[in-house]
């Protein structure tokens, strides 16, 4: 909208801007704003200058000057976070409805007028707006599959989107006098969302619209990224100590505290921990142990099945103090390194470092793989060897396949199959059957050999070849976890064998190539294909061009 209407007595949404430093994305966000469908009229935007020396504060003076009837700035000195300036506009805002806005980031067009409606039809007391990321800034996901009138807080991917940036009803804010605690550094949004969470009545969600655009610093220099380890605890403990106070022990602390150990405890043993000196090292590992003995304790025993594999080593090296075979699995995990899988007893297992090593003692639920395994199995299998043979009986596959499986490998067979894999496959690299679905028997006699180095098992077989015409993927199974799993045999970069004739009076021909995923792939048929009458070729490209138009 153009012109200047004067603001209503009590605006629709107050949104509040906590700035430090955020010159030039300060501009692209408060233009988002004045530029909202829902109208100025309706609008109340209130602004803190958190003490900034990079211009932000005088270019919130500018947009004041521009928009008199919709901007409220204050100045102040630097307080150290962004709590101290929320608080301030929290005591400055007149709303129904209370919108956060990191000064980095910007909203679409129609957000704030579709998240008022939401709230308006459904007497929400919180309204979560679809994120999109910008820059490769971590979002949640889970939360916006669908927009919903409202969710519950167990199971809806609600605790995994914690940050502040929502739409909050201001009375209940106000009722209960919630506010940002100012002794924390970094992540007070998380006890003040968390507290909104609990009291809510009606908890909604707009997924059909991008509302929110959350953008990465090209430096880094979002508070959230560069925040020290003793701070994170920090404000950890702060959560858990206030949701404790509002709901007490059960499942939804139990949910929680599951959240920030695969979220914001995982992520002081990430890239962070690596750049650390050994001395520092030594300090994050006895200062966290400390935190998981006050606030875990024997729970973690019960909590780490619902964690990866990864993320429960991280805290079992913490509780046994072994800062150097931490900093082993978090370089493994980070550079995106797997570790064989070990076949056993119809279970699987990761074989990371420590795996059934006297020395440490680890249990072996530990590095029990629970869910699905595809992407592992995937991403370590490919094509060791391959060549052609003939002899009286006929022609032959020869073939030799890695597997990244180590223990009971009888179960890990090699086919030839016709068909394509179902492109939800595409990114794992592996698919898991369907219960009850059956792949046909296999053929051939099979060998199986540990990979030099014990990473993998090397699986050979010859495959009889059929004449007939077809075009067949090399593929593999595996019995892992209970579950059956098949998976293409990549072979780029790996040499194919030269096709080859076969037959004398009525020879066929084979050849192998690697397709444009990168996977084998064996093509058989006759040397010689009988040449089709003139009418029959005729015959078939209308009929072609018949089934084009009716595409």
């Amino acid at each position: 909208m153009t012109g200047r209407p004067t603001a209503p007595a009590v605006p629709d949404v107050t949104v509040v801007v906590a700035v430090y430093n955020t010159m030039p994305a300060l501009t692209e966000c408060l233009e988002s704003l004045v530029g909202q469908s829902i109208g100025l009229g309706r609008l109340e935007i209130v602004a803190v200058d958190d003490g900034s020396t990079d211009g932000s504060g005088e270019e919130l003076d500018r947009f004041a000057d521009r928009f008199p009837g919709t901007f409220k700035v204050v100045h102040q000195e630097n307080s150290g976070g962004p709590a101290r300036p929320n608080n301030v506009a929290l005591a400055e805002a007149t709303g129904r409805y209370v919108f956060f806005v990191g000064a980095d980031d910007y909203l679409g067009p129609e957000a704030l007028e579709r998240m008022v409606a939401m709230a308006d039809a459904n007497d929400s007391d919180v309204v979560l707006g679809k994120m999109v990321a910008v820059g490769n800034r971590s979002i949640p996901r889970a939360v916006f599959r669908a927009t919903e009138a409202n969710i519950p807080l167990i199971g809806s991917g609600a605790l995994y989107a914690i940050s502040n940036t929502k739409m909050y009803k201001r009375a209940l804010i106000e009722e209960h006098a919630i506010r940002y605690a100012e002794d924390l550094p970094v992540s007070c949004d998380m006890p003040f969302t968390l507290e909104m969470y609990v009291r809510a009545r009606t908890i909604s969600v707009v997924a059909d619209y991008d509302c929110y655009y959350a953008v990465r610093r090209d430096d880094d220099s979002n508070i959230t990224y560069r925040a020290r380890f003793e701070n994170r605890l920090k404000v950890c403990g702060y959560a858990l100590d206030k949701l404790a106070e509002l709901a007490g022990p059960g499942e939804l602390y139990d949910a929680f505290a599951i959240r920030l150990l695969k979220v914001d405890l995982a992520w002081i043993f990430g890239e962070n921990f690596l750049a650390m000196t050994p001395e520092r090292r030594a300090e994050c590992v006895h200062a966290t142990a400390a935190f998981m003995k006050d606030y875990y304790g024997s729970s973690f025993d019960s909590m780490e099945q619902r964690l990866s594999v990864p993320e429960r080593l991280r805290f079992r090296w913490v509780f046994a103090g072994e800062t150097d075979e931490l900093a082993e699995l978090v370089s493994m995990d980070t550079s995106g390194t797997m570790p064989p899988t070990v076949l056993e007893d119809g279970r699987a297992y990761a074989r990371y470092p420590g795996f059934r090593d006297s020395l440490h003692a680890l249990p072996d639920s530990s590095f029990q793989l629970l869910g699905p395994v595809a992407g592992r199995l995937g991403s370590g299998t490919r094509l060791h060897s391959a060549d052609w043979h003939q002899d009286a009986d006929g022609f032959a596959l020869d073939i030799t396949v890695r597997v990244p499986v180590l223990g009971d490998t009888d179960t890990v067979y090699v086919r030839l199959a016709s068909g394509a894999m179902p492109s939800s496959s595409d990114k794992a690299g592996a698919r898991r059957l369907d219960e009850g679905e059956q792949l046909p028997a296999p053929v051939g006699d099979f060998s199986r050999t540990p990979e030099p180095g014990g990473q993998g098992t090397l699986v050979t077989v010859r495959i009889p070849l059929r004449r007939t015409r077809a075009t067949l993927g090399v593929r593999v199974s595996v019995d892992a976890g209970g579950r059956t799993y098949e998976i293409p045999v990549r072979g780029k970069g790996q040499p194919m064998p030269l096709a080859r004739r076969w037959g004398a009076d009525d020879p066929y021909r084979v050849a192998a190539r690697v397709n444009p995923k990168g996977r084998m792939v064996i093509s058989t048929g006759p040397l010689h294909p009988p040449k089709t009458s003139l009418g029959s070729r005729l015959r078939s490209r209308l009929t072609g061009a018949k089934r084009s138009k009716r595409k």
